[in-house]
């Protein structure tokens, strides 16, 4: 890993409007995906990680997007 590359891990980005689209579907589509989770799994510990999961996979694909790794 590079310097420029830890500078642009840990830097703001904007979104452009291409961005803004991008994150909406993933964020709408995850969602969908809690939805079910929370209706098909039992409620326990699993059924709190896989949701917990679930978010920590949008946060990764929006940084992804936002940062153009």
């Amino acid at each position: 890993m590079t310097t420029a590359e830890i500078e642009n891990l840990f830097s703001y980005h904007a979104p452009n409007s291409d961005q803004i689209a991008k994150y909406q579907v993933i964020r709408s589509t995850a969602r969908s995906l809690a939805l079910v989770i929370l209706d098909n799994v039992p409620g326990c510990p699993d059924q709190t990680a896989a949701i917990r999961k679930l978010r920590e996979c949008v946060m990764t694909a929006n940084a992804a997007i936002a940062c153009n790794t």
